[in-house]
């Protein structure tokens, strides 16, 4: 039998591993690793930083260059553009805040994806 994160996937079991995963906004570069090394060193290696800020796409290539215990992701995606820049930048994994044709397209055999949805046709539409 497999364990339950091998069947979910790799979103499921870096979410299953911790029990929050610590979203960051980053305005400072100088900040990520600092940070990024304190929660990985004090049991939570799975973070999400927001591109919300202009240092966002420089934050996520610091930590996961300086950062090898973390497990850096990108979040607030708004589309395939910025998902390819995140997954640049190393993130391993994406959030976004809704769900598009596109955004799929993006992440498709790259970084995972966690779409948000909130109707049903929103929720079947990232279901396939």
């Amino acid at each position: 039998m497999q364990p339950a994160a091998q069947k979910t996937g790799p979103l499921l079991a870096i979410a299953a591993a911790q029990p929050v995963i610590p979203v960051l906004k980053i305005t400072r570069v100088e900040d990520a690793v600092p940070l990024a090394r304190a929660l990985a060193e004090g049991g939570l290696p799975a973070i999400e930083i927001t591109l919300r800020t202009p240092a966002a796409l420089d934050a996520i290539r610091a930590v996961a260059a300086e950062v090898p215990e973390a497990i850096v992701g990108a979040g607030t995606i708004l589309d395939a553009r910025q998902f390819d820049a995140a997954a640049d930048a190393g993130a391993r994994f994406v959030v976004s805040p809704g769900f598009t044709p596109q955004l799929a397209a993006a992440a498709e055999g790259r970084a995972p994806l966690l779409p948000g949805a909130i109707t049903p046709g929103e929720i079947m539409a990232a279901a396939e």
